[in-house]
């Protein structure tokens, strides 16, 4: 999958622990680790306002981009 969820270095840089971050933004320790894993096939747009908004961060801060030409090429079947 070309998007990856970096939230450990977010995690790192803020200093602060998993647990924490779920508990603020409403989500289950579970379900947390699932997406900072990339373990999940999306997120929702609050719950990823949530994140930006505890982790002082932009939703490119925590999302990168691996160029993938496959992807169109789906699309189009």
């Amino acid at each position: 999958m070309p998007v990856r969820i970096t939230l450990d270095v977010m995690l790192a840089k803020r200093k602060l622990r998993s647990k924490d971050v779920a508990e603020k933004i409403g989500i289950s320790e579970t379900q947390f680790s699932l997406l900072r894993n990339g373990k999940v096939k999306g997120v929702r747009f609050d719950t990823l306002s949530r994140l930006c908004l505890v982790l002082d961060c932009k939703p490119g801060d925590i999302l990168d981009y691996d160029i993938n030409l496959a992807d169109l090429k789906a699309a189009e079947e």
